[in-house]
């Protein structure tokens, strides 16, 4: 497997610390809002790899933090009037709503930053003892110009990095690039304390000490949006390896940006949207295969008629699985004959496909094209009739690919309420005493209420839309 690491800038096959196992480090959200669809996508995008490498026989350990404490969340809880904790625990729950209806497995450890502030203050600690870090007042910067390989993952010298930002002015600085490892407590704010004094951590440092303690001080993966690359991830390579000497990470992947209608997502804008505003109007699968139909490292622009034309795709894709499901159930149990054979020995050919795109650089896109490539084949060569095994056998392929993607989770043989069976049932009699004009009646009613039924040889079927 090849993937684009950012360290190198380079494509390089993928070979684990470990054989066998994948140790999996993604920045998860800060927890002071519904998380947005740029957030999204990393989630997604990185969900898909870890089921990938289960799918190759990896143990995958993947760990996935909350910050819940910050500027934002001050702020924020100040505006509710409840404290910074209540807000977390809302948010981190909300988290889990929207992250669970976009088929977003949760992580092996979700790590919060104020479970393990003790933890960052002996990091913190070895810094300063390291001569890495230094105390001004009552906060603790780390300092950039004691650490020599600064900037490597932007690829900047700590020269360029200085001319070409914009940083605050703070005297207490030694360097203008040196960054915040721990915060002298500002009145209001809550507070721990600290060989410094109260404070409350930085939010570079925690994701250093969290995946140092469940991951181990040198990991294979550390993923996230291309947005953290500086100076969040920048930072965390500094304080990690300053500290350890060690990679911290082997591999970093970055995803593209999301614009939306062609423009820069922002609030300012007006076009900033949580997965919360948007699976309101569209089923939740419907945005993960929107994610996943570009290359995660492109960017991607993010439109209602986009996820229209997702919408309609994955239908086709539920049509397909609801089909040979229902052609299974009355399948004669018989050997393949001839015809059949030929489809069965083109399985194997799409389930290749499908692998070496993933092993690709992670190309989704491709995925997805191998899928509805696997869809246009079953729908041509599976009409009726055919023998259970050709049909379990393209059932279980499409199965099996999809739940790579996180996609067709849901059981597309829902159980009808009472009343539109006994709708159903009604128009069944209709139609054998031929009754047409009741028939039709209850067909449009039916459709009036989302469902879709067609009368084929094996009798009267039905989907929802």
């Amino acid at each position: 497997m090849k993937l684009y690491n950012t360290l190198t800038k380079t494509k390089e096959e993928f070979v684990p610390l470990h054989p066998g196992e994948v140790r999996m480090y993604s920045c998860g959200p800060t927890v002071y809002n519904y998380f947005h669809i740029g957030n999204a996508r990393p989630f997604i995008i990185f969900d898909v790899f870890r089921r990938y490498m289960e799918y190759k026989g990896y143990k995958v350990t993947f760990v996935q933090n909350f910050t819940d404490i910050d500027d934002k969340m001050i702020q924020r809880a100040k505006e509710e009037g409840i404290t910074v904790k209540e807000l977390a625990e809302k948010f981190i729950e909300e988290y889990f709503k929207d992250a669970d209806a976009l088929g977003i497995r949760r992580a092996d450890y979700h790590p919060r930053a104020t479970e393990h502030i003790d933890d960052i203050i002996e990091f913190i600690q070895k810094l300063m003892d390291k001569g890495l870090a230094y105390q001004a007042g009552n906060d603790v910067y780390f300092d950039t110009s004691a650490y020599e390989d600064y900037g490597k993952l932007s690829g900047q010298s700590l020269e360029d990095l200085e001319m070409g930002a914009r940083i605050d002015i703070n005297e207490a600085k030694k360097n203008p690039m040196d960054f915040v490892l721990w915060k002298g407590q500002k009145p209001g704010e809550p507070a721990w304390d600290s060989p410094w004094g109260p404070g409350r951590p930085g939010w570079h440092i925690e994701c250093s000490v969290m995946s140092t303690k469940y991951l181990g001080e040198t990991i294979d993966i550390h993923s996230g949006g291309q947005d953290l690359i500086f100076p969040h991830h920048e930072n965390e390579i500094a304080q990690s390896e300053g500290l350890t000497g060690k990679p911290f990470a082997r591999y970093w992947l970055h995803n593209g940006y999301i614009n939306v209608d062609n423009r820069k997502m922002s609030k300012s804008l007006g076009n900033f949207f949580t997965v919360r505003d948007i699976i309101k109007e569209f089923d939740p699968e419907v945005v993960r295969l929107f994610m996943l139909s570009s290359h995660y490292r492109n960017p991607i622009n993010f439109s209602r008629e986009l996820l229209e034309q997702e919408q309609s795709a994955l239908e086709r894709l539920y049509n397909a699985k609801h089909n040979l499901e229902y052609l299974l159930e009355s399948a004669p149990d018989r050997p393949a004959d001839e015809e059949e054979k030929q489809f069965l020995d083109k399985l194997p050919r799409f389930v290749k496909d499908f692998e070496e795109a993933m092993e690709d650089d992670i190309n989704t896109a491709d995925a997805v094209g191998v899928i509805f490539d696997l869809v246009r084949e079953i729908n041509t060569s599976i009409k009726g009739g055919q023998a259970a095994e050709t049909i379990r056998a393209a059932l279980d392929t499409l199965t099996k690919l999809t739940g790579i993607l996180g996609l067709l989770a849901k059981d597309t043989r829902q159980k009808l309420d009472s009343e539109i069976e006994a709708l159903i049932e009604k128009r069944e009699q209709a139609r054998k005493e031929k009754n047409w004009a009741l028939a039709d009646k209850i067909r449009d009613e039916l459709k009036e209420q989302g469902i879709i039924l067609e009368d084929t040889p094996q009798g009267v079927r039905w989907k929802r839309v």
